[in-house]
């Protein structure tokens, strides 16, 4: 049994009176009559957050959660209920709860539980403990001495440290166990800068399952400069002008469009029902050529990263679209089994009081051929997105709306001016057709990615190479 296993088998099931005939007694309970799938889904997390503006470390939060989601799944419809309390009668009582939807037809065996096979991307340690308070309040005020230092201009500073520690156990039906103990740390930094009368924002940050010692006197200084140079050009920024044009997508971060405008669309769930625009197209042609995108969920170290998924499948590396063509969607255990295809580990739920859903990892598009310098070089007329903000998109229909942070202009080949309230406009599938050159230079984002469907967040990674996508909608002010 593996390290991980035992700790978590001691923290959740030992330390509540628990042991596994136990769980395989509730799946026997919970399958007097035929279901299709059943899992026990337990969780202990502990969670920190520490705050600073205006100088001081104005607010701390500390949260411990536990408990237990029970779930059975009959043809389409599933049956949930979880518990806080983490005892064998409340197992009990829950189990009943999700009988109701079991078909008729007679009775199946629970089996034996065994431990499935799982990655290790990342150390199962307690990242809270990685600092001492003091530690972490000295951290964010350096944060903002160093970002108050590179600009004069700089009048506030909003510094946010958080960290997660969380520790999992599902079981199944079928005899799968399998157990992951989860470290998430993240920093982030927001600066407001004034010159004449004018205000403007920048932010950064970065973060991952580690612990509080990545963020180096490096990561800070490269946070702080990132923030302030985001809000010093946008003082100087003039009004982005509206219009279809030419627009290249820096790399990193702007693969949020990506994971907005079409990984949500490759979602198994979406495809199930038809509702999304690449429903039923596999074998198609949905891209320019060379275009290819990837869910990864077995990068160490990620902020989207997992062992195990929430159904207790190891994560893998699902190639979405290869060279244009669409190849497969993301699945959890319902959706592959209703679709008759394979499960790619992409089960994932914010908490053992929600259900699992189909949901990204990290989600990028591979390099091309072409360098940064070549892509602006080619460009006429156009706007450089540099970095995003917000955005919304429209699943059914593949429309999105995405706002900028950092936007220039284009003109000869060459990055002359920065513009502000540019925001782009499009439809995923067609903006993908839209895609003519392809950078060498993917990178992913710092950390900081967290994704909502459903009422539910996760942490999530997005990446790309520097993107040329020709005739794209840009709402302006000018």
């Amino acid at each position: 049994m593996s390290g991980v296993m035992q700790l978590a088998q001691r923290a959740l099931l030992t330390a509540h009176g628990l042991e596994p005939h136990h769980l395989e007694g509730i799946f026997g309970k919970m399958s007097a009559h035929r279901v299709d799938y059943a899992d026990l889904y337990f969780q202990y997390s502990r969670a920190e957050s520490w705050s600073l503006e205006e100088g001081i470390v104005k607010s701390g939060s500390f949260h411990i959660d536990q408990g237990v989601g029970v779930r059975a799944v009959s043809g389409e419809k599933t049956a949930f209920a979880y518990s806080d309390d983490i005892t064998l009668n409340a197992l009990e009582d829950a189990a009943l709860a999700t009988r109701a939807i079991a078909r008729q037809g007679g009775t199946q065996t629970a089996k034996h539980l065994h431990a499935g096979k799982s990655h290790q991307l990342y150390l199962p340690h307690d990242p809270i403990a990685t600092l001492k308070a003091e530690q972490k309040v000295a951290l964010l005020e350096r944060l903002e001495r160093i970002a108050r230092g590179l600009d004069a201009r700089v009048t506030q500073v909003i510094a946010n440290l958080a960290a997660e520690y969380d520790v999992v156990l599902i079981a199944r039906n079928d005899g799968l166990m399998s157990a992951d103990i989860r470290p998430l740390v993240r920093l982030s930094l927001q600066v407001i800068v004034e010159s004449n009368g004018l205000r403007e924002q920048g932010s950064s940050g970065g973060g991952g399952r580690f612990g509080y010692d990545y963020f180096t006197e490096d990561k800070l200084q490269s946070y702080a400069q990132e923030a302030v140079h985001q809000a010093v050009v946008n003082l100087d920024a003039r009004p982005a002008p509206a219009g279809n044009m030419t627009v290249v997508l820096g790399s990193g971060w702007p693969g949020i469009l990506l994971h907005e405008a079409v990984g949500h669309g490759l979602e198994g769930d979406f495809n199930r029902k038809g509702s999304s625009s690449f429903a039923g197209r596999i074998g198609e042609r949905v891209a320019a050529k060379g275009v290819t995108v990837v869910d990864d969920g077995t990068i160490k170290d990620r902020r989207g990263s997992l062992n195990v998924d929430d159904e207790g499948n190891a994560t893998q590396r699902t190639v979405l679209i290869e060279d244009g063509i669409l190849r497969g969607y993301l699945q959890d255990s319902m959706n592959a089994r209703l679709m008759k295809t394979k499960v790619t580990g992409n089960a994932r739920r914010e908490s053992f009081a929600h259900l699992p859903i189909p949901r990204m990892t990290n989600t990028m598009m591979l390099n091309g051929d072409k360098t940064h310098e070549e892509i602006i070089a080619s460009v006429k007329h156009g706007l450089y997105a540099a970095n995003f903000g917000g955005g919304q998109v429209d699943i059914t229909s593949g429309k999105f709306v995405f706002s900028t942070t950092e936007a220039y202009m284009i003109e000869d080949g060459k990055i002359t001016y920065p513009v502000k309230g540019a925001t782009l406009i499009g439809n995923g599938p067609d903006a993908l057709t839209r895609v003519s050159m392809i950078g060498n230079d993917m990178a992913l984002d710092p950390g900081v990615g967290t994704c909502g469907k459903e009422g539910q967040s996760v942490p999530v990674g997005v990446g790309q190479p520097t993107l040329r996508i020709d005739g794209l909608t840009v709402g302006g002010t000018g």
